[in-house]
C-alpha cells in the first residue's frame, strides 16, 4: 500500500513539474534583448532535433525590437560545406511582457516564447511551447561564445524540469558566422 501510495504521489509530482506554466522574467525590458546574441544551448524532445542534433552547431540570433513593440528574429547558422541556414520569425507582443506569439512559415505552426531569465549584457534563457504537437524549446543565448558552467547547468536543469531528456541539450560546439544577410 505504501509503495502504491509513493508511486502515484511521484507520478503527480512529476506531472506537475512538467505542466507548470512558465512565466518571463517579471521586469523583462525589449530594448535591453536587443542585437546580437550566440545560441549557446538548444533543448527539445522534437524527432527533426534528435535526428539533426549531431550536425548542429553555434549560431547566431539577431533580436530587434519593433516600433509596436514587437520582435523581429533573424537566425543564422553555418552548415559544414560553408553555406548559411537562415530563419526569420516576427513575434507578436502579448499583454505579458517577454511573453510573445510566433507563427513559424517553414513549419507552419504556432509558438509561444518567453524570455525566462534575462541579464541584458550576460545570457537569456527562453522557453518556447509549440501549439499543436505539444513540443517544448529551450534556448540559451549569450552576448559572446562562452558562458560559465553555473550558467551552462543552470540552462540544463531548467530544460530537465520541462520535461526535456538529458540526451535531448546540447551545449554547441563553436562555429564560424555567417555573413550580415
Amino acid at each position: 500500500m505504501t509503495t502504491m501510495l509513493l508511486s502515484a504521489l511521484g507520478a503527480l509530482l512529476c506531472s506537475l513539474v512538467v505542466t507548470a506554466e512558465v512565466m518571463p522574467q517579471g521586469d523583462f525590458n525589449l530594448q535591453g534583448v536587443a542585437g546580437k546574441w550566440y545560441v549557446i544551448g538548444f533543448a527539445t524532445n522534437a524527432q527533426w532535433f534528435v535526428k539533426h542534433r549531431a550536425d548542429m552547431k553555434m549560431g547566431t540570433t539577431m533580436l530587434t525590437p519593433t516600433a509596436n513593440g514587437d520582435l523581429d528574429i533573424a537566425y543564422s547558422s553555418r552548415n559544414a560545406d560553408g553555406s548559411c541556414w537562415r530563419m526569420n520569425h516576427l513575434a507578436k507582443k502579448t499583454k505579458l511582457a517577454g511573453k510573445f506569439i510566433y507563427k513559424s512559415e517553414r513549419w507552419s505552426n504556432e509558438n509561444d516564447m518567453r524570455v525566462v531569465e534575462v541579464k541584458y549584457d550576460e545570457y537569456a534563457l527562453i522557453h518556447t511551447k509549440t501549439k499543436g504537437v505539444s513540443a517544448v524549446l529551450t534556448n540559451l543565448y549569450a552576448r559572446g561564445t562562452d558562458l560559465g558552467p553555473d550558467l551552462l547547468q543552470k540552462f540544463r536543469q531548467f530544460s530537465l524540469d520541462n520535461g526535456i531528456l538529458p540526451e535531448n541539450i546540447a551545449i554547441f560546439p563553436k562555429n564560424d558566422e555567417c555573413p550580415a544577410a
